[in-house]
């Protein structure tokens, strides 16, 4: 059961109207790291929840960024509000709006919303659920809430960068906070399931979760990330290859009707290592076109 209370639960002051800078807030509104998108990850996550505190935590934590969701859509509503009334009545201040000037998403969100908040992004994507990225496992869901907090307290600082209103940075700061705010209870409650890591029930292949694979050679660094008591780096190229033993092929066990269609398949499309026919390209070529046949 939800009940709403009409007060915000933080005050929002906005100096002055500024559809451009209202664009800019939609990031945090309809955008992957805004505030519904959090308010989902942790409700369904408190849903299919079965340990009490996280439960709690993450009810908690939804219902709050819903009231985030409140705060973030009041300032981009107050940012758009006289444009709002400029546009219902067709005042000549809006006739700029004919000349397609200025953000295209900020005239999208005049003639479709009517400068209302619409759950969109900065360039005018629809929210969707695809930003959910919930699995279901507490110790990998909890990793993700602390990344998911950790960029949207990024997006703040940008959107913060970015406006000179003072009631707007207050309140974008609050919101910030509360990012850093989360990510402190998520972790707690991280490290308060023991072990955590790594993820699900079952252990890792013990001949492969030390190794380190250097593939990627030239310029390397070395840090406790892939050196140390508790890494084995390989760096031979022919020691990254077919590491378990094998022959590093890929096979599969075909039934005989299987296998026949198989190999007729590869008789009739084979290519002819001897061919070399002159192509549509080649005839039609021009400078530029490299070494051709003629």
């Amino acid at each position: 059961m939800f009940m709403h209370n009409k007060k915000l639960q933080y005050t929002v002051r906005v100096q002055e109207s500024n559809p451009q800078l209202a664009t800019l807030m939609l990031e945090q509104f309809g955008g992957p790291q805004g505030e519904l998108a959090a308010a989902m990850r942790y409700f369904t996550q408190a849903l299919a929840e079965d340990d009490p505190g996280r439960k709690d935590l993450f009810f908690d934590i939804a219902t709050e960024e819903l009231s985030h969701l409140e705060i973030i859509g009041s300032i981009i509503t107050m940012l758009n509000k006289g444009a709002k009334g400029e546009l219902a009545e067709g005042m000549d201040e809006m006739a700029e709006m004919r000349n397609l000037t200025g953000n295209s998403t900020s005239q999208t969100q005049a003639i479709l919303y009517g400068n209302g908040p619409a759950l969109v992004n900065s360039s005018g994507v629809p929210w969707t659920a695809a930003y959910v990225d919930t699995i279901g496992e507490p110790t990998a869901d909890l990793r993700s809430n602390i990344a998911a907090e950790a960029r949207a307290k990024m997006v703040y600082e940008r959107l913060i960068n970015v406006t000179d209103d003072p009631g707007i940075k207050d309140a974008l700061t609050f919101l910030m906070t509360r990012e850093v705010a989360h990510q402190k209870a998520f972790e707690k409650a991280l490290y308060s399931i023991t072990p955590n890591f790594p993820p699900g029930k079952l252990p890792g292949h013990p001949d492969f979760t030390d190794v380190y694979y250097d593939m990627s050679h030239g310029g390397d660094v070395a840090g406790s990330w892939n050196s140390g008591d508790l890494w084995t780096t390989v760096s031979e190229r022919e020691q990254q290859a077919a590491v378990d033993g094998g022959d590093g092929s890929a096979s599969v066990g075909l039934k005989s009707t299987e296998a026949a269609a198989v190999e007729a398949f590869a008789a009739r499309t084979a290519s002819a290592p001897d061919a070399n026919p002159v192509t549509g390209a080649e005839l039609g070529a021009g400078p530029g076109a490299g070494a051709v046949l003629r």
